[in-house]
Parts: structure tokens; C-alpha cells; sequence
């Protein structure tokens, strides 16, 4: 089948693949840098292991080490992948020449600005994270640490990350979503839950009085359901971060991480309920396998429900900022961005491609039996068709033609690193 009659196939159904493609070109979804690394960054030292509940398994060859290598990985995904992808940088990818090495807790923007340079030279926005983990000052607690001097040391740290995001935003004349999370728990019974909880409010508290735009600076809080060495108590729990989000709406936006809830949870229908009382929120798109493993995401029922409900509930409309967040180190890493990053675009615009408005008169007229098939037809839709045709249109490698470059640059460039 040609694309003209997928076309007249979706047409018949009310489904403009047009409209659906132009439509997608627009919105932005995040890289994430620290896919190239296995989340090593550049401030500290990369042969010893990460800690504050992050772990990357795997060692294929290939890793990026520095900077420039790094940057000419990410190069080459952009290459294979359709649509407008923004980076995601963490705190911990400064870079750093000519001795100006800084802690986090002094970090500033020019320590970024070689990253300012890459995506101005690319057309790209950027997004930023401050990194409350793999430091010394992890003790193992951050923000939520009873140690005075500690948690002065992660508040000016979560200061400087806002300083940060407004220059990547001013800079790149995009807004900068700027996500909170830290790995805060404790690995068995905890004798107080209540009083890390209060001195992590207070410490984001202290971060968010930093003065910013909130038009051009958007920072996240994200939970977490508990992560390797804090398996008992997580500071930062679903039901702590939604209340501060909430309580918070004039400074800052949730943000839900796929992997981050328990198993019999989907993020899916958390969104259309998050949305009937924020303006705005954000996700982290993942795949968790028993729980948050960060698997490279697949066009998977999880992420094409994710997206469903994302178009549906009009989050393309700047109410739902995504980012892709997943580290495999067990296979070849730019193949892991561009499988992760394509099967997000195909979910959304499988979304695009749904007659959205005719289903929910079925639903709210009660018509159960012909929303069932309605919805089981559209599986059979000539969608491949569609998507081939996007790739076209962004000037990119459609599916079955782009990973013969991937173990090209594999052998040339991946293989050569030791």
C-alpha cells in the first residue's frame, strides 16, 4: 500500500495524515545526554561506580568519555531520528577546560556554554537537571539531610541549576524545563519518615526562591517509588511530590516518570487526572521492567497509551513537556537513543491518527459496543504507511533503512575507543 491510499484510508474516518504529520513536526521531545555515558558525566571520576540509587548495566564497547566524543554520538542520532528533539542535560556534563573545574555547588552557566554553542549550531532548546547523586556529599541523603553543612552544600547546588536554566533558556530562546529529583531514602525501617520530608520541602523551598521567569524556566518535581540502596523509605514519594507540586503552581510543574510507580500502576491515566488541575505537567518517558529499569522504550501498549491520552487531553498544546529518560549500557548506545526516540514519535502520531473526537461521543452516548470495535479496527489501520511517510518529510531514514548507519559508525568510530 502507498501512502496516497493510507491516506484515502484515514480520510475515511475523518483523519487528516497531513494535518497529523505537520502537527508532530512541532513538538518537541528531549534527549537525554546521559544515554552516551552510561550517566557517568564529566565532574567527577568516571571508573568509579554511581550511587543515590542509579545503576547502568551492561558494558558494550563504544562509551563516550569525553565531551566531544559525546557530542558526536548525539550528532549521529539526530541524524536517524524524525521530528524536534531538544537536549536533556544533567548538572553533572559541565565542561570543564583550562583548570576551571567547579563543584556543583558553584557551577555556573559558562560552565555550559560549549553545550549553548551545540545546540545553537543545531537549532535545539535544552532542558536541565541538577544531579543530587554519585558525589561525596551524598551522605547518602541530599536535600533531606539532618547535616546542616550537607544540605547547604545540595540547596545552593539546586541555586545554581536555576541560574543555569535561565541562561539555556534565554541563550537558546526556549524554554528550559529544569527537573528535581534525588534519591533520597533509606535502605531499611526508618525511625522518622515525617522529618526528611519536611527538610526536603524546605530545602526545594530555598532552591525555588532563586529568582526566575517562570515563562522561561519551568522546574519539575519527581518522585520516586524507591531506588538500589534505598529500598525501604524514598523521601521524595509520589504523594510528596504531587502535594508540593500542587501547593506550588506558580513556580513549578509535576513531573511523572513512567517507571516510577508500582508495577500495577500506569502513568497513562495519571495524566488526564493531573491535568484537570494542572496548567502543566511533565514526563519522563521510560520502560520499566518490575520496576524502574529504564529500558529503551518500545511502541509498546504502555507508550502508546501515553501518548493517547497526551493528544487527547490537548498536552501537545505546550500542557505536557516530554522527555525521554532510559540508559542501557548492555547494547549499542546510539542505537538505544534512536529506537527509543523513534518509537516515541511513532506512539504520538499513532495517537495523531485517531478519530479522538468520534470515540468519545461512542463513549459518553454509551455506545460500549461500537466504541470496542472501533477501537479494535484501528489497530488494522494502514499506520506504517503514515510513518514512513513522516520520516520522509523530515528528511530521515524511514524504518529497515537506518541501522546499517549505526554499525557503520559503530565500526569506525565506536570500536576505535578503548
Amino acid at each position: 500500500m502507498s501512502y496516497s491510499d493510507a491516506k484515502e484510508k484515514y480520510a475515511k474516518i475523518g483523519i487528516d495524515t497531513d494535518a497529523a504529520m505537520k502537527k508532530l513536526r512541532d513538538v518537541p521531545v528531549s534527549l537525554h545526554c546521559w544515554q552516551g555515558d552510561d550517566v557517568k558525566g564529566f565532574d567527577t571520576d568516571p571508573s568509579k561506580p554511581l550511587t543515590g540509587g542509579i545503576q547502568t548495566t551492561g558494558n558494550y564497547p563504544g562509551r563516550a568519555r569525553t565531551y566531544q566524543e559525546l557530542m558526536s554520538d548525539i550528532d549521529k542520532a539526530l541524524s536517524l531520528i524524525p521530528g524536534r528533539p531538544k537536549m536533556n542535560l544533567h548538572a553533572s556534563y559541565a565542561i570543564f577546560e583550562d583548570g576551571d573545574w567547579a563543584d556543583r555547588d558553584k557551577l555556573e552557566p559558562r560552565h555550559f556554554k560549549k553545550w549553548v554553542d551545540f545546540c545553537k549550531e543545531r537549532g535545539l532548546g535544552c532542558d536541565f537537571n541538577p544531579t543530587f547523586f554519585s558525589h561525596p556529599k551524598c551522605d547518602p541523603l541530599t536535600l533531606s539531610s539532618p547535616n546542616e553543612e550537607t544540605r547547604r552544600f545540595w540547596i545552593d547546588h539546586g541555586k545554581a541549576s536555576i541560574r543555569i536554566s535561565k541562561y539555556l533558556a534565554e541563550e537558546l530562546g526556549e524554554e528550559c524545563i529544569m527537573n528535581i529529583w534525588t534519591g533520597d531514602g533509606l535502605k531499611d525501617i526508618p525511625a522518622d519518615r515525617l522529618g526528611p520530608r519536611e527538610r526536603y520541602r524546605d530545602s526545594i523551598d530555598e532552591i525555588l526562591s532563586e529568582p526566575f521567569d517562570f515563562a522561561k524556566v519551568k522546574p519539575c518535581i519527581e518522585s520516586k517509588v524507591f531506588g538500589i540502596g534505598v529500598e525501604s523509605y524514598t523521601v521524595g514519594s509520589a504523594e510528596f511530590a504531587l502535594s508540593y507540586a500542587a501547593m506550588n503552581k506558580d513556580k513549578c510543574i509535576p513531573l511523572m516518570d513512567n517507571g516510577h510507580y508500582h508495577p500495577t500502576e500506569v502513568v497513562y491515566d495519571k495524566i488526564p487526572a493531573l491535568l484537570a488541575f494542572f496548567p502543566e505537567i511533565a514526563l519522563h518517558v521510560t520502560r520499566p521492567i518490575r520496576w524502574d529499569s529504564d529500558h529503551v522504550v518500545l511502541f509498546d501498549d504502555e507508550t502508546r497509551e501515553i501518548a493517547r491520552e497526551i493528544v487527547r487531553c490537548g498536552g501537545l498544546e505546550g500542557r505536557v513537556h516530554i522527555a525521554l529518560d532510559y540508559f542501557d549500557a548492555s547494547i549499542n548506545r546510539i542505537s538505544a537513543w534512536v529506537t527509543g526516540y523513534r518509537n516515541t514519535q511513532k506512539a504520538l502520531l499513532y495517537a495523531l491518527l485517531q478519530p479522538n473526537d468520534r470515540l468519545k461521543e461512542l463513549q459518553d452516548t454509551g455506545n460500549f459496543t461500537e466504541l470496542m470495535v472501533a477501537q479494535e479496527e484501528l489497530k488494522t489501520m494502514p499506520f506504517g504507511e503514515v510513518w514512513d511517510e513522516y520520516c520522509r518529510l523530515c528528511g530521515k531514514p524511514a524504518d529497515g533503512e537506518w541501522f546499517s548507519e549505526i554499525e557503520k559508525y559503530e565500526k569506525e568510530v565506536l570500536e576505535a575507543r578503548v
